[in-house]
């Protein structure tokens, strides 16, 4: 059974795209928990991440980090916070949010609800910052 995800990755569903390799995609979160929320895939279906073979994991972490680089870039914050849940979709991804604070972790407060045109302006900072990179 194809994942969200997995649809995103074959263009089935559209998504704001930040990052793409041959092996991982980087996309915004359409329910941010902060503006510049992204989300970071291999592209091969795989649940659990710790399910991904030592090269897949350390791939994605390393292109994480590339994304990171560029969203801290685009977003003007103090850090970029990263964690791993797993449960909302069975396809491993990793969160990167943009913070000023502990607090702007928190995954029980409400999450915004940007407009596509609001979704679209921050994908192109962050292009625009990895580009720059």
């Amino acid at each position: 059974m194809s994942t969200i995800f997995s649809k995103i990755v074959s263009g089935e569903i559209p998504a704001h795209k930040v990052a793409e390799t041959s092996d991982y995609l980087a996309f915004l979160d359409i329910n941010p928990l902060r503006a510049g929320h992204v989300l970071v895939i291999p592209k091969t279906e795989v649940d659990y991440i710790f399910d991904l073979d030592d090269e897949q994991y350390t791939g994605l972490m390393i292109f994480a980090k590339v994304v990171a680089t560029a969203l801290k870039k685009a977003m003007h914050c103090k850090k970029i916070g990263i964690t791993v849940i797993g449960l909302e979709v069975p396809h491993a991804h990793i969160h990167l949010i943009p913070i000023n604070g502990i607090a702007d972790m928190n995954f029980s407060q409400p999450k915004l609800n940007p407009t596509e045109k609001e979704l679209s302006e921050v994908a192109l900072k962050i292009l625009e910052a990895l580009k720059e990179s």
